[in-house]
């Protein structure tokens, strides 16, 4: 007789959802004629992004707090839960943001499909509880973001953007695998948790691996100095691919990044603390700083990522339940924002036909005044203004580090911060304060197009963003019970 292993259906239920929808996208690439396609694909991608968020939402009430690993392999607990719930939202308002999207139907079911491919990826991303599922579910998401960020070959830069990333991802995957593989090497263990009790603490050879890993994972969360890919990729990708990249990655890399950490190294803390305190500076001054100087709107926002991955390391720096919970809010109004200010980038690029820049985003706040108005809250809520999630996100993780001594964190934070104005505010001058050339205002086809479902999706960004600030107690309850999965 062959023992079975036990599956917890329940638990994969969330990434199970989007690669039921994958599957079925890819035989709507074959049966429906093209004309509904796009429609129909771009609805089977969403329902299966909201479906995804409602059996997370099920998950997280019918798993008790703390951590349970299902056959040495996933995670079932509400950590894993929140972060495959914000990964659902991501993608099913980058669905909205694709609707519209000026690009040939032949293909638009295939994209779909990638999408829902990706946020399978990262579903199973964050419940991974071993190194062989870290590694599977890193190239299954990586793998459909190198397509989609060359899918439109009639966009320039687009296949350079997808080259681009291939190579430097694949140098990122490289590393986080090399690095795994050294710390099997020394503790014969894949777990995280058993990889802890193995007792190795402070051998050389198992700190190297878990520097490799720290690079690996910083790579795919954009944090400088291994962003480099960032900027061209997000520029040349699609707008509606880099808006999802930019969003659920960050869930993704981040929140697996605090596990592994605190779950598989916690005798070596003080190595890795300081090493991501020295890489949230890094970001902070390198994403505040290189934004300066950025004409085009999409590489303001690429370095803007880059600025907030610091302030989200600062989280794990922290290495507490505080900082853990503030990260976690922090994903919050963040992913809202970064969704919402590539969704109203989106708008303009097909309302001109051209890259966006802040020259040609001149008197656009008075022409499209929802659009406006969700690009200033937005803008405002990434600089941390109040009346904003932003603000009460970037406050957390500033009591986080101070809780744990990491003061000068907490300086690098602010000086950012204030650096950051100059160019948040400048996207709200040129939308508000300057005047638009006729030639620039003219769209191909007379009045702007209509944009209802790309609207729609700014619109739960908006609200999202505000709400995060008003709603602050319920949602530090629901991070403070996913955090409770996370020992100290």
């Amino acid at each position: 007789m062959i023992s079975k292993p036990h599956v917890d259906w329940l638990a994969l239920a969330p990434t199970l959802a989007m690669i039921g929808a994958t599957g079925l996208l890819l035989l709507v690439a074959v049966f429906v004629p093209r004309r509904p396609r796009r429609g129909v694909a771009a609805a089977i991608a969403f329902g299966g992004f909201l479906a995804a968020f409602a059996l997370a939402v099920v998950v997280a009430a019918k798993t008790p707090n703390g951590a349970a690993i299902v056959a040495d392999s996933i995670f079932r607990d509400r950590y894993a839960a929140y972060g495959q719930l914000l990964i659902a939202g991501c993608g099913a308002v980058a669905v909205l943001v694709s609707y519209g999207e000026r690009w040939g139907d032949e293909h638009v079911a295939e994209y779909y499909a990638l999408l829902a491919a990706a946020g399978a990826g990262m579903a199973f991303f964050v419940q991974a509880a071993n190194l062989l599922n870290l590694f599977l579910a890193l190239e299954w998401f990586s793998i459909a973001l190198y397509v989609l960020s060359a899918i439109d070959i009639d966009l320039v830069g687009s296949l350079e953007a997808g080259l681009k990333y291939l190579i430097i991802g694949a140098v990122g995957s490289a590393t986080l695998l090399f690095g795994s593989a050294l710390v099997y090497g020394v503790t014969g263990e894949l777990s995280f948790d058993k990889i802890a009790a193995a007792g190795h603490a402070h051998n050389a050879m198992l700190v190297a691996g878990l520097a490799m890993m720290i690079v690996g994972l910083a790579f795919k969360s954009s944090a400088a100095p291994f962003h480099m890919w960032t900027p061209d990729v997000y520029q040349g990708a699609p707008t509606p691919v880099t808006s999802f990249m930019s969003s659920a990655t960050k869930v993704a890399a981040l929140m697996v990044t605090y596990r592994i950490l605190q779950t598989a190294f916690p005798a070596d803390q003080r190595l890795w603390q300081l090493a991501i305190a020295v890489i949230a500076c890094i970001s902070l001054a390198w994403g505040n700083i290189a934004a300066l100087v950025q004409r085009n709107v999409k590489r303001i926002l690429a370095y803007s990522s880059i600025s907030h991955a610091g302030f989200m390391l600062i989280a794990v720096a922290a290495a507490s339940s505080l900082g853990v919970r503030a990260l976690l809010f922090y994903l919050i109004p963040y992913t809202a924002m970064s969704l919402g200010a590539f969704g109203v980038v989106a708008a303009r690029e097909r309302e001109l036909g051209t890259p966006v820049t802040l020259d040609n985003l001149a008197g656009f706040g008075w022409e499209r005044p929802l659009f406006g108005i969700s690009m200033w809250a937005f803008m405002l809520g990434m600089l941390g203004f109040p009346l904003t999630g932003g603000f009460v996100g970037k406050f957390y993780v500033f009591s986080a580090a101070y809780d744990s001594g990491l003061w000068w964190l907490v300086v690098a934070g602010v000086i950012a911060t204030m650096i950051s104005a100059y160019y948040y505010l400048g996207v709200v001058r040129a939308m508000y304060f300057r005047e638009s050339a006729e030639l620039q205002l003219a769209p191909a086809g007379g009045a702007p197009p209509r944009e209802f479902v790309l609207g729609g999706g700014v619109v739960v960004c908006l609200i999202v963003t505000v709400g995060s600030f008003f709603a602050v107690q319920p949602l530090i309850d629901v991070c403070t019970s996913a955090a409770s999965a996370i020992h100290f």
